[in-house]
């Protein structure tokens, strides 16, 4: 079998030429077509974002027309920042005016009673310290003591006996002299750390609870574990009885 080529190679390459060019011509448009979208959708997105930015440029502007007509503008702005702090300041605030109630309910019964000269509150430390007198000498002071010791602070109705009241005690100068009424007594100071509660602002009720009985504070009492010198429920309850 013969085959002859009717084509000559001139016109083959032709062929060649005009398919690659073609190839060519379809994928310039389709890139121009691409790049003219991006372009547009960046032109739409630039567009939208001036005229948002126009319209809040012209809010702002207004708005600031509105302020400026205002007499006292500057008052009624720092008025309102204030007014606004009132909340929190009144929660923050402490009341300090319990001290006056806490030094009446420590102070023990005759004859182991104190005078207190001087009662003083730091807050940044959370301290009191008090200073006073004593006629029955270091056996009132030492009353007072175990008083605040074994004294509650409790905040409404909350479960358990509450918060100790005293904690870190450090004792202070202690002199014999004497009175106005020249009676020998015992000049005491000393201080002691107090919980949050006991000052803080509260919509609950705060309770000082304070030992129910008299402390003895004998030498053999010091020197020993309270629970040998406490009364049984069942005892106190069988004199009550009679």
């Amino acid at each position: 079998m013969i085959e002859i080529n009717l084509i000559p190679d001139v016109k083959r390459e032709l062929l060649r030429i005009r398919m690659m060019r073609n190839a060519v011509i379809s994928m310039s448009i389709l890139v121009g077509i691409v790049s003219i979208a991006i372009v547009v959708f960046c032109a739409v997105v630039l567009g939208g974002q001036l005229a948002f930015e126009l319209k809040q440029d012209s809010d702002i502007k207004n708005k600031y027309g509105e302020l400026s007509q205002i007499s006292d503008l500057d008052k009624t702005v720092t008025l309102q920042q204030q007014l606004g702090q009132i909340d929190r300041l009144h929660s923050d605030k402490k009341i300090n005016s319990r001290l006056l109630s806490l030094i009446s309910a420590i102070n023990p019964p005759a004859p182991n009673n104190v005078q207190i000269s001087m009662a003083r509150l730091n807050p940044e430390e959370k301290t009191i310290t008090l200073e006073g007198s004593a006629v029955n000498g270091f056996a009132a002071l030492e009353v007072l003591k175990k008083t605040l010791t074994s004294t509650k602070v409790k905040k409404g109705n909350a479960e358990g006996d509450g918060v100790s009241l005293a904690s870190d005690m450090k004792a202070g100068e202690t002199t014999f002299g004497e009175n106005a009424e020249g009676k020998k007594v015992l000049r005491f100071a000393f201080t002691f750390t107090y919980p949050d509660d006991l000052f803080a602002h509260s919509k609950e009720a705060i309770s000082i609870i304070t030992p129910t009985s008299k402390t003895n504070v004998t030498d053999s009492r010091l020197g020993v574990p309270e629970s040998l010198f406490s009364r049984s429920e069942s005892t106190e309850q069988k004199k009550e009885n009679q």
